[in-house]
């Protein structure tokens, strides 16, 4: 089923960021025109320095998005044919996408009932002899379980890829993400947290050989122009992509705590039984990528919103493990049911930093109002 709505509090806005942030942003695609560094080059080795700073890493790669910043990370990994990597089943598609170009096999495992994070119970008991690696993804912008993640890869010797395209700024236990596993993958896709003028993406890592690898592969497997060492491939990020970050990058931690802000008064002053939301860890400090609720008919819901001038949308409706082009790995419905639970019923609310109190006031109003099947 799908729904055309016409409302006035939409799901994300991005332009009232990018009028105020005009100025500035056309001045350093000025510096970019100026200098022509339109394909890699002192721009974005200048973004790779700062968001390295941000993470608190010695290394980030920054790559033409983040589908091929998790590519990349399985690449100079080594794993390829034979190999398999678990992953959790409610991620955005390009996470298994990854797994599958490097010609490994995607193991997608269910998530918790109530964080809605990767189950390291059931990393536990999806590990053969071919698993390789473990991808923990931060979904909606909430850490999931690093260290449960960190002991089981440690104990079976796999490697541990973050998934941070939706977690830029996030903490888990103090310590931010991108800088616990092995190597951690962001997406600047322009929705995201942080957001490019374009399409981009980060590998981070403390690895100063992935580091050096990964340059290269990006690059057609070239340290040296018409050298070419190994296999690589051209995925080297834009200048004006770069330098439209670099401007961004000073103010995430701003729209972050805006972010929270706002999620900290859906917490609590939505009190409607009819609604389910996240359950937050202690030990994490998400930054609300996506605020994400649990309805239990959501087609109601969302012309319920509708009816009130507010945009829901829907993040994940089909879980990767259902997807058709999985279909060869034979998952059944079922296979994951916490998973599957959550792709059926989840709606996400209007989540962004330029979020007015009036309209997040009226957000929650015309939430606690609402009952099944019917208009209050």
């Amino acid at each position: 089923m799908s729904l055309k709505i016409d409302t006035s509090i939409p799901c994300l806005d991005l332009k009232n960021q990018h009028r105020s942030l005009k100025e500035e942003i056309f001045e350093a695609f000025e510096q970019v025109y100026d200098n022509t560094a339109f394909s890699g080059g002192r721009f974005v080795a200048q973004l790779e320095r700062s968001f390295a700073n941000f993470c608190q890493v010695e290394h980030a790669v920054a790559v033409n998005n983040g589908t091929n910043a998790l590519h990349l990370a399985l690449v100079v990994l080594n794993i390829g044919p034979g190999d398999e990597v678990i992953l959790p089943g409610n991620t955005f598609i390009a996470t298994a996408w990854a797994i599958s170009y490097v010609g490994a096999t995607p193991i997608f495992v269910d998530c918790l009932e109530d964080t809605w994070e990767i189950d390291p119970k059931k990393i536990q008991e999806a590990i053969s002899s071919k698993t390789k690696a473990i991808i923990g993804v931060h979904l909606y912008g909430q850490p999931c379980d690093m260290n449960s993640l960190k002991a089981i890869a440690n104990k079976h010797d796999l490697f541990l890829i973050e998934d941070a395209a939706q977690a830029h700024g996030a903490t888990y236990m103090d310590q931010p993400i991108g800088s616990i596993g092995d190597l951690a993958c962001f997406s600047f896709y322009p929705g995201k947290n942080l957001g490019a003028c374009g399409e981009g993406g980060m590998i981070t890592t403390n690895n100063a050989a992935y580091s050096e690898r990964l340059q290269r592969l990006r690059n057609h497997g070239s340290v040296e122009k018409y050298t070419h060492i190994e296999l690589g491939y051209n995925m080297r990020m834009g200048g004006f992509e770069a330098a439209s970050l670099s401007v961004k990058l000073k103010y995430i931690g701003l729209w972050n705590e805006k972010r929270r802000d706002i999620a900290k008064r859906y917490f609590g002053e939505i009190r409607n039984s009819n609604i389910r939301m996240q359950k937050q860890e202690e030990f994490c400090d998400s930054v609300y990528h996506l605020f994400v609720i649990i309805v239990s008919d959501r087609y109601d819901f969302l012309q319920y919103l509708a009816k009130h001038n507010i945009q829901g949308a829907l993040h994940y409706p089909v879980p990767c493990h259902l997807q058709e082009a999985y279909s060869y790995l034979e998952y059944k419905v079922g296979s994951l049911p916490n998973v599957e639970n959550l792709a059926s019923h989840c709606v996400s609310l209007p989540m962004f930093a330029e979020l007015s109190n009036e309209e997040v006031s009226h957000v929650i109003e015309t939430l606690n109002n609402y009952s099944i099947n019917g208009q209050k």
